[in-house]
């Protein structure tokens, strides 16, 4: 999907000091050297080549955060795969186009059937020709992902346990402009080195018609023959320039080195806060609350009497799973605030747990939604994660509001989260590796508790209902949406992450003492505005509402008014 521009433009003129000049005129048989602003959201780079279509530099050494290519490196079983994919899962979470290439994977293509460890050793010509040449067909399949298939970040999971390898993939770098950030994981813990055998790599293809005790003893002999040829990372003199992080014993100690960029930081500041420990997260939704009854959007109401009873079932069924240390953690909402006080525990409220912004639609029914503003709610249905509120938020929004949620819960062990719908389904899009596109339409029923429990590769989820009745507050995707996309398009529909704070209509009831100052002069106001039309009182507030909006409209294009126009906005919002 392309990036919405404020004004329609067709094409720019050149990329000399009249670049900006507009060429506006619809035939598009001109000059070749006119193009078509085409980059959508995902491309980050944009560079004019000599046939004007975008494209890739070889080089990029003035570029802030170039396409990026992970490498794992440490002997096997040693936690790399599992580094790679969780990464992989956080970085496509928060909006940065990522991909797993895994080096066995191409090996098992090659070579159908493993035999034994002896393939791994350092003096079968044979097998090391194979796996160079596996090695150089992931290499391809992630130059292809990172400058044909607009991705941002490649993960190359292999063991890279040399210098000599290491060097290769640095000049392939070199030759195509990928920054390069190894991830090495060292661990010398008998315990954890023999734990990760038996859960994973035990189960993996190679030994699939393997009993478990021969498994193990071919698999650490298969250990013994990297470790003759291992040369670590070194920090002081060889590696010294290189840009790298040395995740030593499953996190208990870090050694960063140069960290160059945006996506480099951010993978260092996810990794410090990630371990393996076995532990479970709760997440369930509020109480039903009235404003759901009324089938309302957003607010801030309190428990139904059915909700209530879900508050106390709730409370039940976390003194029966008998949790260690177990942290509660709330919204400031007052529907998941009366939730967690029912479970007589000591809890946490998170401001970031807030539900969805719904800004002008706040407190409205879908029908009023629908009636009032039609196109913003088919805007919504056309692309509900980028979508933004009027004065409100997106899904978008919404993940690098919750992104401190996800960390801390990566810090923790036995969490229960009494949370909303839309952040509920944020948190499980994380956990699940759901896309942004699936990610509005996960199902979190009300008075249903979702037990995530951490395994190997991902995360393994128990739907437990509680038996207490409750309203369906889910809306499916729209059938029409399914079959194919919409053509309406709103400008600037894309909007930036980080924006002033708009002004919103407020979350609790009443007006304080200055609007309601300003509403009792908005009679004699619209007197003049609009002969014949008064409000007679607070009854009248929404009514009238349709009348501000028309008026913000004509504002914006005849550029008047433009007092009268603040004074609306403190009283609609």
């Amino acid at each position: 999907m392309r990036n919405r521009l404020p004004y329609s433009v067709n094409r720019v003129s050149s990329f000399t000091q009249d670049a900006f000049k507009v060429d506006t005129k619809d035939d598009h048989n001109q000059c070749p050297s006119h193009m078509e602003l085409t980059q959508n959201r995902i491309q980050k780079i944009w560079i004019p080549s000599k046939d004007d279509k975008p494209s890739m530099p070889r080089t990029c050494p003035h570029l802030a955060n170039p396409p990026t290519v992970i490498v794992m490196v440490g002997l096997p079983a040693r936690g790399k795969t599992y580094i790679s994919r969780k990464l992989t899962r956080y970085l496509n979470w928060i909006g940065i186009p990522t991909k797993v290439f895994n080096v066995g994977e191409y090996r098992r293509e090659a070579v159908k059937h493993y035999s034994t460890y002896d393939f791994f050793k350092s003096d079968n010509e044979d097998a090391v020709k194979i796996r160079q040449q596996c090695a150089l067909a992931t290499l391809r399949d992630v130059k292809d992902y990172l400058t044909e298939e607009e991705g941002q970040v490649a993960v190359f999971d292999a063991t890279n346990t040399t210098r000599e390898r290491r060097d290769m993939i640095l000049e392939f770098g070199a030759e195509n402009g990928f920054e390069i950030f190894f991830i090495e994981s060292v661990c010398d813990d008998p315990n954890v080195i023999a734990c990760n055998i038996l859960e994973v790599k035990v189960s993996c293809p190679d030994y699939q018609d393997c009993n478990k005790t021969d498994a193990m003893e071919d698999f650490k002999k298969r250990i013994e023959c990297y470790r003759m040829k291992y040369q670590p990372l070194d920090p002081d003199q060889y590696d010294k320039n290189l840009s790298f992080i040395k995740v030593i014993d499953v996190g208990r100690r870090f050694l960063v080195n140069r960290i160059q960029d945006h996506i480099q930081s951010r993978i260092v500041y996810y990794l410090m806060n990630i371990h393996v420990q076995p532990r479970s997260i709760y997440l369930c939704r509020h109480g039903e609350s009235q404003h759901n009854m009324q089938g309302r959007l957003g607010g801030d109401s309190g428990l139904s009497t059915r909700g209530r009873k879900f508050a106390g079932a709730l409370a039940k069924f976390v003194e029966e799973q008998n949790l260690k240390d177990l942290k509660v953690w709330t919204s400031q909402m007052r529907r998941s605030i009366q939730t967690a006080e029912a479970l007589n525990v000591p809890y946490e409220q998170w401001k970031a747990l807030n539900e969805i912004d719904g800004g002008v639609c706040e407190e409205m029914t879908y029908e009023e939604v629908r009636e009032r503003f039609p196109d913003e709610f088919a805007l919504r249905d056309q692309d509900k994660y980028y979508y933004r509120y009027p004065s409100g938020e997106s899904y978008q929004d919404l993940v690098q509001r919750v992104e401190p949620v996800i960390m801390e819960l990566e810090r923790q062990e036995n969490v229960l989260v009494v949370c909303h719908q839309a952040v509920m389904r944020c948190l499980l899009a994380y956990f699940l590796d759901k896309s942004a596109d699936e990610m509005p339409y996960l199902k979190c029923p009300l008075h249903t508790v979702l037990k995530l429990t951490p395994v190997a590769y991902g995360c393994k989820v128990e739907s437990i209902s509680l038996n207490v009745e409750a309203v369906n507050t889910h809306r499916d995707r729209p059938e029409e949406l399914k079959r194919g996309q919409s053509t309406l398009i709103r400008r600037n529909s894309v909007t930036p992450l980080t924006s002033p704070e708009p002004n919103k209509k407020p979350r609790i009831e009443g007006l304080d003492d200055t609007i309601y100052f300003l509403f009792l002069f908005l009679p004699y106001l619209l007197q003049i505005i609009v002969p014949g039309m008064t409000i007679t009182s607070l009854s009248d507030f929404n009514s009238t509402r349709k009348c501000f909006s028309y008026l913000l409209v004509v504002d914006v294009q005849s550029n008047s008014n433009s007092i009268l126009v603040c004074i609306c906005h403190l009283v609609i919002y």
